[in-house]
């Protein structure tokens, strides 16, 4: 009896998912929409799923194969997704037509992570605009400038622990996950961190816990996604409650004692107790003088005067926003780089030449001068093109909207409140429509002479619109203060263990080396 009953609900299953399997397919012909057919279940996420190849590649390819399509169809499991390719109408739906494109979508419920549901990144519609425009004044150059020597302290850790390496073969992707977490130790929770030396402190282990799942964890999250009723059902958590608890606690205790004993340090706990009083308040800045970099990202949000309370849980996830958006993918943006210039000597070279000479001639670093750092900057960008730590910028449909047809001659594709669009970003870096040999780290792609020929939304890094990443200018600042230090005191080498030409894993969604990133450090006279 019991076989039988699990041949029934087994061939049930298959059934359902059949039928999804071919409801998508017809709902993307009867819409003249292009597509690749996937495989049930899976859909055009099969490889990436099943840890074959990189999440990047199964985008590429559905991006790859309707080169003539302003957008396509893209089977994720059992959601159809429109993937857009077209530059003029990403600029439509990130900005012009923002306001039908409001939210994120739901890749964590609040069932599964309420701490993560209450952070900017995953905040909706009114509530998500309040605090955007409520916390754009922490991200002022004015305020991000408080914050170098924090990151400087930092940046001279990093370089005392390669110099004690003695020139041995260094796993880079570790030291640059713990380089951001000290940095977001000190400049969002208010904490003195060496991770470097303290290899096992809570914060670290804490950190990595936020983003490394265990088998149990994939799985789960695995069927969260294809059955939503299944986090319900359970109610388990995605992370150990330990782990977001230990973050509410510093944040929650550094403010009492801060308030109690009016001890006042310009970092985000600072900036969050601010915003917590209704007191964050823009400080007067140049935006053309307010830009660390090519790739800085305007804030598009206006103030709007003090439009709500916000509880602690709320501000917590503030501080918890800061963790997300900063460790990884700038942790993963400083390992390619590196990565890439151990493999390009002379892009190394040309780079140590210009910081040597800005060293020798103006010395210090300060927020006024970083800019002047141009060969920096266009290494910074190339890295950025070649290896966005953004995939794509999803987005759900908040109210109807028509979009153009996605090809001569073809029909307009009505979007529905719910339905899911991605803009893909790392495709079109590396389409060489837009950029010629895509494959060949060339920095001068960003020269002063060729920026004018960058076609506006082909350079996405932190994203476009008002749901760009509201922290690039603290990104970019982080990036430069290392590298300036780093390449300084430093040159970078391959080594054995060294990939070449550099291939992703395929068991994370973040940008990382297959292998990790392996290399060799040798001082500078």
């Amino acid at each position: 009896m019991l076989t039988e009953i699990l041949i029934f609900a087994l061939t049930s299953i298959l059934a359902y998912y059949w039928y999804v399997y071919k409801k998508i397919h017809n709902h993307f012909k009867e819409r003249d929409v292009k597509f690749l057919p996937g495989i049930p279940v899976f859909g055009n996420a099969y490889k990436s799923t099943c840890l074959k190849r990189h999440l990047m590649y199964d985008l590429e390819e559905v991006y790859t194969a309707f080169p003539d399509e302003r957008y396509m169809g893209y089977v994720e499991g059992t959601k159809p997704v429109i993937l857009v390719r077209d530059p003029e109408l990403i600029k439509k739906i990130t900005v012009k037509d923002f306001d039908h494109f409001l939210n994120h979508t739901d890749f964590f419920t609040q069932e599964m992570e309420p701490l993560f549901s209450l952070t900017l990144i995953m905040m909706k519609d009114d509530k998500w605009k309040d605090m955007r425009t409520s916390l754009s004044p922490a991200f002022t150059g004015n305020k991000m400038k408080l914050m170098m020597p924090f990151i400087h302290e930092i940046t001279n850790n990093i370089v005392d622990a390669l110099k004690a390496q003695n020139g041995k073969d260094v796993n880079l992707d570790d030291i640059m996950r713990r380089f951001t977490t000290d940095v977001i130790a000190s400049t969002a929770f208010g904490l003195q961190v060496n991770s470097l030396n303290e290899r096992d402190n809570e914060f670290f282990k804490c950190g990595q816990n936020l983003f490394n799942f265990n088998t149990f964890q994939k799985i789960y999250l695995f069927l969260c996604v294809q059955f939503p009723i299944f986090t319900k059902l359970t109610k388990l958590r995605l992370r150990p409650t330990k782990t977001t608890k230990f973050f509410t606690d510093i944040v929650t205790s550094t403010m009492e004692y801060r308030e109690k004993n009016n001890v006042v340090r310009p970092d985000m706990i600072h900036l969050l107790m601010q915003l917590n009083k209704g007191t964050l308040e823009s400080s007067n800045s140049n935006p053309e003088k307010d830009v660390v970099g090519f790739a800085t990202v305007q804030e598009e949000m206006k103030p709007r005067g003090k439009t709500r309370e916000w509880t602690m849980p709320e501000i917590v996830g503030q501080a918890l926003t800061f963790f997300i958006a900063g460790f990884e993918t700038t942790a993963s943006t400083a390992t390619m780089c590196l990565h890439e210039l151990a493999l390009n000597p002379e892009v190394q070279e040309k780079l140590y030449e210009e910081i040597k000479n800005f060293s020798e001639t103006i010395g210090k670093l300060s927020y006024e001068n970083i800019n002047e750092l141009k060969y920096l900057d266009c290494v910074l960008n190339e890295t950025f093109r070649k290896w966005s730590a953004i995939v794509m910028m999803d987005r759900v449909c908040t109210k109807e909207y028509e979009l153009p047809p996605p090809h001569e001659g073809g029909k307009p594709y009505k979007l529905r409140p719910g339905d899911l669009v991605y803009n893909i970003v790392n495709a079109i870096h590396m389409d060489p429509m837009y950029y010629p040999n895509p494959d060949v780290f060339d920095p001068d792609r960003f020269s002063e002479e060729n920026k004018p020929n960058i076609r506006p939304f082909t350079f996405m890094p932190f994203g476009m619109g008002p749901r760009a990443c509201i922290g690039s200018r603290l990104a970019l600042l982080e990036l430069k203060m290392l590298f300036f230090t780093l390449i300084l005191h430093f040159k970078v080498m391959k080594c054995p263990r060294t990939k070449d030409p550099i291939v992703l894993a395929a068991d994370d969604f973040n940008i990382k080396c297959l292998g990790h990133t392996w290399l060799k450090f040798e001082p500078r006279s």
